[in-house]
């Protein structure tokens, strides 16, 4: 079998953290007798640097020619006083729009190796938890109206939070059939005791749950969420949400695993191809000095073969090897605890290798 994988390196980390990742698809790819051609695209603030805007129409049409895209991360502080039709970041967003990608599934799981490195209290920290994510990616306030106007108090900005029926309830059906798969309990997460949007997504999401009467489901507002992500994190299990707040609510689940480094992400539509891509960013203060984590980008990729290309086999291969070497003590610097024995720290192309070796035994 062979795949078209359209790979974004970025900027920043991005290129080291892309590398490692193709170097563990192409070993993957040896075992399983798979073959996958990388086309290397530009995108982000490298494409601004080189042909003057943050996507181009090449890169954009090799993304929805491939058969999925592998993107490392884009943007930094170079760019930052661009306007926003031109920043790095509008190439995700377009990218998204384009490819139709409306969900994006964030993990957030705490591995028992790394509970040391969870910022909550012990007794918390050793429950553990294995959160799933699943922020509407294409509406409300980010794609809404916007703009600027002369008001009574001078200059007044505007950004318009608005979704439909049917933006709701297709989302809302990825995160219903996901419950169903693990432990049957959903929450949706809105703010519907002020916003109207809210209010209709959870009359959408009430709605379907008629349909799967096996999930439990049950409505937080978005500020008692970001509290009990840190008071209780294991009572959650499928979070769904809008836009925004999924984009605040997963940022805060990342940290509460030990570092951003960890975690992938798979952004995903009506179609198998979807755009897989660390949730953690450029980090541009680190850029060249093979001190980046891989193993969020590793494990983006491993998403990518069983969510686009149903390969369970060489995913769970993948994660099995990650885990194996984060057990011997094998960590990078974001994660290292100063002074905990039987730790040994690696740059980034130190931990692709041996995330190799695993993978090859």
């Amino acid at each position: 079998m062979d795949y078209n994988i359209a790979v974004i390196e970025g900027d920043g980390i991005g290129p080291e953290i892309i590398d490692s990742a193709l170097q563990i698809l192409t070993a993957v790819g040896e075992k399983f007798n798979v073959s996958f051609a990388f086309n290397k695209l530009s995108a982000g603030g490298n494409a601004i640097d080189s042909l003057g805007t943050p996507l181009p129409d090449s890169t954009l049409m090799a993304c929805l020619n491939s058969d999925s895209v592998l993107l490392g991360a884009v943007g930094g502080p170079k760019w930052d006083g661009l306007p926003g039709d031109m920043r790095p970041e509008k190439a995700l967003l377009s990218i998204r729009k384009e490819l139709g990608l409306y969900a994006n599934l964030r993990p957030a799981r705490l591995l028992p190796e790394l509970k040391d490195a969870c910022p909550l209290r012990k007794e918390i920290a050793d429950e553990g938890f294995d959160i799933m994510i699943v922020r509407e990616l294409t509406g409300g306030m980010y794609f809404g109206e916007r703009g600027r106007r002369e008001g009574p108090d001078g200059q007044e900005a505007f950004d318009t939070e608005c979704y439909s029926e049917a933006e709701i309830e297709r989302i809302g059906i990825i995160a219903f059939e996901l419950a169903e798969k693990r432990t049957g309990r959903l929450i949706s997460i809105d703010k519907a005791n002020v916003l109207e949007s809210s209010r209709l997504w959870r009359e959408v999401m009430h709605r379907l749950a008629l349909r799967y009467p096996h999930v439990e489901i049950s409505d937080m507002l978005v500020d008692n969420a970001a509290m009990q992500l840190i008071r209780n994190p294991n009572q959650f299990d499928v979070i769904v949400t809008s836009n925004m707040f999924g984009d605040i609510l997963s940022d805060e689940a990342s940290q509460i695993t030990g570092s951003i480094g960890l975690l992938p992400s798979a952004s995903l539509g009506a179609t198998k191809r979807g755009m897989y891509e660390p949730i953690h960013g450029s980090a541009p203060d680190i850029a060249g000095r093979d001190m980046a984590n891989p193993i969020a980008t590793i494990l983006s990729a491993a998403m990518m073969l069983r969510l686009s290309f149903e390969l369970e086999e060489a995913a769970s291969l993948i994660e099995t090897a990650v885990s194996r070497v984060l057990a011997k003590g094998l960590r990078t610097a974001d994660i290292a605890e100063p002074g905990t024995p039987d730790t040994e720290v690696l740059s980034c192309s130190q931990m692709t290798m041996a995330v190799l070796k695993e993978i090859e035994v």
